[in-house]
């Protein structure tokens, strides 16, 4: 429950820096409609390819375990967005009554249990298709099947409650690091020295399993300036 709430507040506060106090409403703060279905099942496609799905390119080629779990977090980003949202739009309260709810569904004690297993390549590519189609069924959302399903895909992607929510801190800061350093501008380099960004994160986090927040940050910014800006 505790590693929820502090996922939800901490995904509240980076959307309200980036697009303005009345995000839930739909709208950024320089009148840019927000969809984060959208930004799910796109996150979703990117997340597949992640493996070698087609069947005339590559077809030997090792599944990248890594850059899955990335993805999993971003999506994670984007459904506690729509969540907080739907909350706040059908008044069903803020991210403390949200938080009880998500630790409430059955599928949570699946994530609160040390997990580093991985499901096949088509099971897991089943799960995200689902999610996908979850968002993008026209009719009436239903929250808890998706994040019941998105819990799903966690377990199936070698995470558990404690690794998602490192993840999900880790790439908390990248983001909010992106944001103060020209992302919105295109002015920010997001492969350093030939990695991406979200790679040399994860490194950083591996290193130092006990990093705060804010030593992160200040990671990030030294790796920022002497990769790029030397």
């Amino acid at each position: 429950m505790d590693k929820i709430l502090l996922m939800l507040q901490l995904q509240s506060s980076l959307n309200e820096a980036t697009n303005g106090e009345e995000w839930t409403k739909g709208v950024t703060k320089n009148n840019k409609i927000i969809n984060w279905k959208r930004c799910v099942y796109m996150e979703c496609a990117e997340m597949i390819d992640s493996f070698s799905w087609k069947h005339w390119k590559n077809i030997d080629k090792e599944a990248d375990w890594a850059n899955l779990q990335i993805e999993v977090v971003d999506v994670w980003h984007f459904i506690m967005s729509l969540a907080i949202q739907n909350y706040a739009n059908a008044y069903k309260g803020g991210v403390d009554e949200l938080a009880l709810d998500i630790s409430a569904l059955s599928n949570f004690n699946k994530i609160d249990t040390k997990n580093e297993l991985f499901s096949t390549q088509d099971i897991i590519i089943e799960t995200i298709e689902s999610i996908m189609f979850d968002v993008l069924n026209r009719d009436n959302l239903e929250l808890e099947k998706l994040i019941s399903e998105f819990f799903d895909l966690v377990v199936m992607s070698g995470l558990d409650l404690d690794t998602l929510y490192k993840l999900y801190v880790g790439k908390n800061i990248l983001n909010q690091f992106r944001q103060d350093n020209g992302y919105k501008d295109g002015s920010y380099i997001k492969v350093w020295a030939g990695e991406e960004d979200n790679v040399v994160m994860k490194r950083v986090l591996d290193k130092g399993s006990d990093i705060s927040p804010s030593e992160l940050y200040k990671e990030l910014t030294k790796l920022y300036i002497s990769l790029n800006k030397s």
